[in-house]
């Protein structure tokens, strides 16, 4: 058992099938954040997957 101010980080793999990839940067937006993605993806099914931890800047 791991002491509880020692975090460990567990990368997952995932098999997503689909048509194409946008690789890019979460910008802060408001309370929140937003991922921009190519106007002709509008009313699309997407999934976003978070590679990196956030920095805290």
């Amino acid at each position: 058992m791991s002491p509880d101010n020692v975090s460990t980080l567990y990368m997952e793999q995932f098999t997503i099938n689909g048509h194409e990839v946008v690789d890019g940067n979460v910008k802060p937006t408001g309370n929140g954040a937003h991922v921009y993605v190519p106007k002709r993806w509008r009313g699309a099914d997407v999934k976003i997957i978070r590679t990196s931890d956030p920095n805290d800047e």
